[in-house]
């Protein structure tokens, strides 16, 4: 076990403060490093039948990042509730405005303000991180909206020390690359389908076999642009034509690469500077 310097180990315990002034959590579980953080410190300082995480198993995430948000659990000891959201059938949703994340979040925690009911006096959480408040985030308002709550908002805990705090603990995702939901693949105004979801899900599953492992696979409708790090590049371009063919097998009718590379919210690009600081339209 790695040792935290005294500024995390002063946010950790900022942190157990934060849960033992709680009765327990119903924690909005994606699989990803910071909602997995905030799950399992709920299972440590507030105890097994205190910390519930409740994952959507939609069209929008990964079935692997599905499956391991439940490995998680279960190497954990922290029980797992699993739900289906219906965001995909909302048009507000799937006309993919560019406040599309708000009604999926929306849709999603009303969801547990409703298991809210099963468990009294609890908290529904989510992974919101410090870092997030600089960026476009409209989920962060329907947490607003449904009373959720973020301790590694009000611990002011960045991206890099929810890492550092999970290596610590030696949680076995603390440098898994970010996994965005699918839907962010595809630019504002055009529609989300399910049938672009699982292109671009099998499309990005292919490239992990072939070893890139931090990657984006964009749908532009008609044809597909593969972000990888600037690094990986260079190999990319070297199988091209056979990951090209197997792609628009998938159903892509052509295949591009990105030459800047993997850009972490391109999508973005798109909206104003004052929404992004103000992360709000």
């Amino acid at each position: 076990m790695n040792e935290l310097n005294t500024a995390l180990k002063e946010k950790l315990q900022l942190l157990e403060s934060w849960f033992r002034q709680r009765k327990g959590s119903l924690v909005a579980f994606s699989g990803g490093i910071d909602s997995t953080l905030v799950l399992y410190l709920a299972r440590m300082f507030q105890g097994r039948d205190n910390a519930i995480g409740v994952i959507s198993n939609s069209e929008s995430l990964k079935n692997k990042d599905f499956k391991l948000a439940q490995s998680f659990c279960e190497e954990f000891d922290i029980q797992l509730r699993i739900i289906k959201t219906q965001e995909l059938n909302d048009t507000r949703y799937s006309q993919n405005p560019i406040n599309r994340c708000f009604f999926c979040k929306d849709h999603l925690f009303h969801d547990l303000q409703e298991m809210k009911q099963e468990y009294l006096g609890f908290e529904i959480l989510s992974g919101t991180n410090f870092d997030d408040l600089g960026d476009y985030r409209p989920g962060i308002d329907a947490a607003q909206k449904n009373l959720v709550l973020s301790p590694l908002v009000d611990c002011k805990v960045t991206k890099e020390e929810i890492r550092e705090i999970a290596r610590y603990f030696n949680l076995p995702n603390w440098n898994k690359p970010a996994s965005p939901c699918l839907s962010s693949r595809i630019p504002y105004n055009q529609a989300v389908t399910l049938e672009k979801l699982r292109q671009i899900e099998s499309a990005e599953d292919l490239l992990n076999s072939y070893g890139f492992e931090d990657i984006r696979v964009r749908h532009f409708g008609t044809y597909g642009k593969i972000e990888v790090k600037q690094d990986d590049l260079q190999k990319l371009h070297l199988i091209r034509e056979k990951v090209s063919g197997e792609l628009i097998e998938l159903g892509f009718e052509r295949i591009e690469i990105d030459e800047e590379g993997l850009v972490s919210g391109k999508m973005n690009r798109v909206l104003s500077p004052s929404a992004l600081k103000n992360n709000q339209l």
